[in-house]
């Protein structure tokens, strides 16, 4: 048995050392792939529709077909690191670096760019309306021109290329060399046309392009009559410049679009903006992270510096599962990133409070020794860090498959750090605990493993001995008052939604002199809107949002802008269709119904239905209050206010989770004593672990509020006050509730009789007092 203890701390650190080589290899050989919010550039989301004109349905098939044009469009326009992928059947999202001006990516992605070309049988001056396929001619002259049956399609295009004419002094056109199928049928057109009388509109043919003419060239005379163009190649000219003909070969490349797609999202980030949010992330972490390290070090000593080091590895192990894994990192991502670290300080305060407890409780039984105690606190706290684990983890996959864009990193992020941070705390931490402590200096000292004394938290609780259960009815009735206060905010002031769940366009200016809000609103209504919300944004920056805003639109918003400010650049720009728009918030809806639903099934597993349901309705509570909060300052509730919503759902179980593992531990142990002095006991045990994870997490939360720029701001308020409201909602409201539903549906195990009710007069005391009277020995 001896030989088997002393295998497994080898086992443990080889585990480790192969997880951190891993890690480290990976991180210095790769690098983390960025989301366009953190380098700058455009996202669009399209999403086919049925094809009327050819019966072609929009489903899977179709949509990878789009996404491979799409894809040779891209390649055509010359975008470094363009991304294009399928998200579900029928929605294309296309990624492009560096793109600051969506207008014309938006124009050549979207179009259907369906080529042919045919015979001109004569013109009219108006269109007849009788069904005759008749066209404007592209010059503009002519009327119309009456065209016959299509004679050749884009599909027997080999190759388009922009060329400047300079012997022909055309200028640019597009030269267009056929595939060997299509060149006979060129060549037919071109002949038939040729034996037309010079000047007749029959001379000439007509190039198509989405229901346009863009070119219609008249035969040269030196063009034979029945030969036609046999070089298998012509050019399309139209007055074209660099960029038109550019654009014009990039579609006709590309090919024609099976299914017809609609713009249904549209987002345009900055390069500068992305980078400041980058460096303004980074310098909140490092000081957040700075920060909760000297907490931990102050109050456990040497084991909370050995903690530090194993946040800093495990920093390390989420970054090489993000690298590895493939996972794009955005800002949501990276707060998720940096919020997750804080939260790992969770699991380690478990362990360390259980040690402490095993270390000073055996002062009055059986010695026990420090390796033992650490030993002991790891294998008791594995249960609630696994339970309150899973809860965080069961919001962070409902994020993954319900929210879209950015984020969804979020929820990438946070999953990785939550399994992160169970081998960080549970194997690495153990690992350099179990060295240190056979050390002789510490064994001689062992006051310098901060587990030895009692603290001055639990020291100050072990002197008041509060009675808090006893009093459920007073913390339930200013629970409620609390929820009543912010379902009042939501009704009064209502919700400010967000592009996202409303649809419409949010876009925000920079502008090289401050313009004030009024300005900016007086300036906005001469474009046009003067329906359009306009507030401050970041450092002086203006944001407008509003309904329908075409790029054209757009274009005019920032001109009328610049004629205040100066030089106006879009540092942020969304557009959200209508429907999409109906979507997202449905599935935001959805998203919590099914995490209140997933986190109630859960506990009923892990604990009685009572326990469960207290947790759930204290989850409730914190979720209202939240976003009652957010109703009564004004905040925009968005994507990434859904983010945070989820987060605090799986943080506000989690802390529940711990003091309700306590609560059963101690039934178990002794099933006897009231579950009112059951339920005290186990809020004064945990009270340390619950300020030392809160006040953890708040550091790291509060720097991000102040330091993580505009962007982070309102996130970081959701967070700060979900994780404040949830360590009272723990105390005052779950532990009262599921006190109360269990003295009214008490346990009752096989063979023991009802378990206790709670206080005194309950059916327990009735028996020991029956007990005592008898002089049975129990």
């Amino acid at each position: 048995m001896s030989r088997k203890k002393s295998r497994m701390p080898l086992w443990r650190a080889l585990i480790a050392l192969a997880v951190i080589s891993a890690s480290l290899a990976i991180a210095l050989t790769q690098s983390a792939r960025l989301g366009l919010d953190l380098r700058g550039g455009t996202q669009i989301v399209l999403e086919t529709k049925d094809a009327s004109d050819t019966d072609t349905k929009a489903d899977a098939e179709s949509t990878d077909r789009a996404l491979e044009v799409l894809r040779r469009r891209v390649d055509a326009l010359g975008v470094a690191e363009p991304t294009l992928s399928r998200s579900g059947e029928r929605r294309i999202i296309v990624e492009l670096p560096g793109v600051q001006d969506p207008r014309e990516a938006a124009e050549v992605i979207g179009r259907t760019a369906r080529l042919t070309v045919h015979p001109v049988t004569g013109t009219v001056a108006a269109d007849p309306e009788d069904g005759t396929r008749v066209l404007r001619a592209p010059d503009g002259e002519g009327g119309f021109l009456k065209l016959g049956d299509a004679a050749l399609g884009g599909d027997g295009v080999r190759d388009a290329a922009a060329v400047l004419d300079q012997q022909g002094m055309a200028g640019w056109t597009v030269a267009l060399e056929f595939r060997k199928d299509a060149t006979a049928a060129w060549a037919d057109l071109t002949g038939e046309a040729a034996c037309a009388p010079q000047g007749a509109p029959e001379r000439r043919v007509a190039i198509v392009l989405d229901d346009r003419i863009v070119s219609a060239p008249g035969m040269n005379p030196d063009v034979a009559c029945g030969t036609g163009i046999t070089g298998g190649d012509t050019r399309i000219t139209g007055g074209f410049s660099q960029e038109e003909a550019q654009d014009l070969a990039a579609l006709v490349k590309g090919g024609a679009l099976p299914v017809p797609v609609d713009v249904v999202e549209q987002r345009t980030v900055g390069a500068t903006l992305g980078a400041d949010a980058i460096e303004a992330s980074t310098r909140a972490a490092l000081i957040g992270l700075a920060l909760t390290a000297l907490f931990i070090v102050v109050v456990y000593r040497l084991l909370g510096a050995l903690a530090t080091i194993a946040l800093a590895l495990y920093g390390l192990i989420s970054y090489a599962a993000l690298v590895a894994l493939g996972a794009t990192l955005t800002l949501p991502g990276l707060a998720g990133f940096v919020l997750a670290i804080g939260m790992a300080v969770d699991a380690n305060v478990l362990v360390f409070e259980r040690a402490r407890e095993e270390y000073l409780g055996s002062r009055t039984k059986a010695p026990t020794t420090l390796d033992t105690s650490v030993a002991r606190g790891f294998g008791k706290a594995w249960s609630a860090v696994v339970d309150s684990n899973v809860t965080t983890l069961l919001a962070a996959g409902l994020l993954f498959f319900f929210a879209t864009g950015p984020v969804k990193g979020f929820g990438v992020t946070l999953s990785i750090g939550v399994l992160a941070s169970m081998v960080s705390a549970l194997v690495v931490t153990r690992v350099l605990a179990e060295f240190a402590l056979r050390r002789a200096a510490v064994r001689g000292r062992p006051g310098l493993t901060g587990i030895t004394t009692t603290g001055r938290v639990r020291a100050w609780l072990a002197r008041r001995d509060p009675r808090l259960v006893r009093h459920r009815r007073r913390w339930l009735g200013v629970s409620s008052l609390l929820v009543v206060v912010a379902v009042a905010g939501i009704l009064v002031r209502g919700l400010d939604f967000g592009v996202e769940f409303t649809g419409g366009r949010m876009v925000e200016y920079s502008t090289a002199r401050t313009v004030d809000v009024d300005t900016a609103r007086s300036a906005v209504a001469d474009a046009g809107f003067p329906r359009a919300v306009v507030q401050e944004s970041g450092d002086g920056g203006i944001a407008v949002r509003t309904g329908d805003l075409s790029d054209d639109e757009q274009q005019a918003v920032k001109e009328s802008l610049e004629r205040h400010g100066g030089t106006a650049t879009v540092e942020r720009d969304e557009m959200i269709g209508p429907s999409l728009g109906d979507e997202l918030r449905t599935k935001a809806l959805i998203a919590l119904g099914i995490a209140v639903l997933a986190q109630l099934l859960y506990l009923s597993v892990r604990f009685r239905w009572t326990f469960a349901a207290a947790a759930v309705s204290a989850m409730v509570h914190d979720v209202l209050v939240v976003v009652g909060l957010f109703a009564w300052l004004g905040k925009p509730v968005d994507s990434v206010f859904l983010a945070a919503l989820l987060t605090v759902i799986g943080y506000s179980v989690n802390d529940t989770v711990v003091v309700f593992d306590r609560v059963r531990e101690a039934r178990r142990r002794d099933p006897r004593t009231s579950l009112e002095r059951t339920a005290d006991k186990a809020v004064v045990q945990t009270l340390p672990r619950t300020v030392n994870t809160g006040a953890g997490a708040l550091f790291v939360l509060a720097a991000l509020a102040v330091l993580g720029g505009d962007s982070l701001a309102d996130f970081s308020l959701a967070l700060i006050a979900g994780v404040l409201i949830g360590m009272a909602s723990t105390v005052f409201t779950a532990v009262p509730m599921a006190v109360a539903l269990e003295g009214r549906a008490p346990a009752r195990p096989a063979g023991r009789g009802p378990l206790p009710r709670d206080g005194a007069g309950g059916p327990l005391e009735a028996r020991r007092a029956r007990r005592a009277d008898t002089g049975a020995v129990v």
